[in-house]
């Protein structure tokens, strides 16, 4: 979908379960049918990176929930279209261990540019650990829902810089929390904990959160973001001065992912951008300009912004589109079930 990959293996029963567009969900991101066993034991792989194993012939299906797309990877020396409503497929059979780009070939809007994966050939046996080590569709099902009550005590840390509501702090570089969507402050914490992010000896403030990251497991991130979702969404009080009629213009390229209202939008993985911290915001635009944020390989989503960062030429154009985003008005960050889809795409697919 627009802009990302994302990969499933079957599982055990070496069947991959029924899925269907309209199925899809940040709680559900394959679509895939919770009524069909057949998908219980499919492995999931939500990042953007795929392993197959050295020697193996591999069919890859191919399918696409919004406009077309194209996979290829040249190495591979095939190219497939992704159409919405059907399912397409290309025969494999890697050869040579490495890592290898995947693009999409397809023109399919804003950031058709920056529409990268990767797919790693492993030799058998590290081809099997990576697999064991991703959860299936039954794991994801399983999971207990966050509780807002553990995740309050697990605040008490988090509060003494992000504020007793998740308003944010200037004073101690800490963001406002509370009225962002919790996937993406569970991908965030994630990317500290792996190393993702906050790993560049320049970003000085992201290196203070890799410890405490590191504090949560899954429960508790689970709970954590329970909690955050019970904080009123108050506005933070503008701390840019800047164009605000010169930053509408700028913001157009933005709200392609990030919505006409900065509400966010999960199905191209863009954060609310609406109601939080402006001196926040202006200044991971300034670390994707830089580069200090955006370059680790695993990534993708940062890489994706490091290139659309630099649309903005000076820091001028910066403060302009913050102040523009100062003036959005408050709104829910949308889901995958807010989108309307088309007729087409109405339809269970295997």
């Amino acid at each position: 979908r627009q802009w990302n990959w994302s990969f499933r293996l079957p599982g055990k029963d070496g069947v991959l379960g029924v899925t269907s567009a309209a199925l899809t969900t940040p709680d559900n991101p394959f679509g895939i049918d919770p009524t069909d066993p057949k998908g219980r034991d499919d492995v999931l792989i939500p990042g953007q990176e795929l392993h197959l194993p050295i020697g193996k012939p591999v069919k890859i299906l191919l399918r696409s929930t919004d406009v077309l797309h194209d996979f290829t990877v040249p190495q591979f020396r095939v190219k497939m279209d992704l159409v919405p409503g059907m399912v397409t497929h290309v025969w494999i059979t890697p050869t040579k261990a490495g890592a290898y780009e995947i693009m999409c070939e397809e023109l399919c809007g804003l950031a058709h540019f920056a529409m990268r994966g990767r797919v790693v050939v492993d030799e058998p046996a590290d081809f099997g650990n990576w697999v064991a080590s991703q959860a299936t569709f039954g794991d994801t099902v399983a999971r207990v829902a966050g509780d807002a009550a553990a995740g309050q005590a697990t605040f008490a840390t988090c509060m003494a810089c992000h504020g007793a509501q998740g308003e944010g702090n200037p004073t101690l570089n800490a963001p406002k929390l509370a009225g962002q969507p919790g996937w993406y402050i569970a991908r965030q914490l994630h990317n500290f904990k792996q190393g993702i992010r906050g790993s560049s000896s320049e970003d000085t403030f992201g290196q203070q959160m890799v410890g405490f990251a590191g504090m949560l497991d899954d429960t508790a991130t689970r709970n954590l973001i329970a909690y955050l979702q019970t904080l009123p969404d108050s506005r933070p009080t503008p701390t840019l001065a800047g164009d605000a009629a010169r930053g509408e213009s700028l913001y157009r390229t933005c709200a392609g992912c990030h919505g006409q209202d900065g509400e966010g939008i999960w199905t191209t993985s863009a954060p609310r951008l609406a109601h939080m911290s402006d001196w926040y915001l202006e200044r991971q635009l300034k670390n994707f300009r830089q580069g200090i944020r955006g370059k680790n390989p695993h990534d993708f989503y940062g890489a994706q912004m490091a290139f659309l960062a630099n649309s903005l030429k000076d820091e001028h154009a910066v403060a302009d589109v913050m102040a523009y985003i100062d003036t959005l008005k408050s709104k829910a960050p949308m889901q995958a079930s807010d989108r309307p889809l088309p007729d087409t795409q109405r339809v269970a697919q295997r």
